[in-house]
């Protein structure tokens, strides 16, 4: 539903830029439209490098955990919580503000969780930190592709999804335990 509003509200921005010019007046409108087009690209810009940094601390957990190190994925805990409590929600429709507070509350909680645990449980907030992050990002967008990735074999067998920079599945619900353990699922574009 969120990619369907934001789908419609890109198209009506192309459409009012793309207006013919008909008069001095609607090439005034159209020139005010394309700089506030413009503006509000700068602002998702610069909105992003904090959602930048929120999803390089995410990536960091995610490595940590496939890779079995429960020390560094406390460490990018620490750094997505840090990161998240940081973000600025200029970039951030007005209508959606409360979601997307509530969506970094609940992940900032996770990344604390992550900071101060034993690895099951670190791997059991990142599996929920990994829709809160999809969530987020499907509103504030992205400067990278990422690829949903789920692994069917995940808490006994119900399953379970996390995001990733590659392709390549390098599990971190499961580790070392069935590292390639996983597909994707869907390829998020910038």
């Amino acid at each position: 539903m969120k990619n369907v509003i934001l789908t419609l509200g890109v198209a009506v921005v192309l459409v009012s830029c793309g207006s013919s010019n008909k008069s001095e007046e609607k090439t005034g409108q159209e020139a005010t439209a394309k700089e506030q087009s413009t503006t509000e690209q700068e602002s998702i810009a610069n909105g992003n490098t904090d959602v930048s940094s929120v999803i390089e601390a995410y990536l960091s957990i995610k490595d940590a955990l496939a890779n079995d190190d429960q020390e560094a994925a406390a460490t990018a805990g620490t750094a997505l919580a840090s990161a998240l409590g940081n973000m600025k929600m200029d970039q951030v429709a007005e209508d959606q503000k409360t979601e997307v507070n509530e969506i970094i509350e609940v992940a900032k909680n996770h990344g604390e969780h992550i900071a101060e645990s034993e690895i099951d449980h670190q791997r059991e907030h990142f599996e929920a930190l990994g829709k809160d992050m999809k969530d987020l990002i499907a509103i504030t967008g992205t400067d990278r592709k990422l690829y949903h990735q789920y692994c069917p074999m995940y808490n006994d067998n119900k399953g379970g999804m996390w995001l990733s920079a590659s392709e390549e599945i390098r599990n971190p619900l499961l580790g070392s335990k069935m590292l390639k353990c996983g597909k994707v699922e869907e390829v998020i574009n910038l």
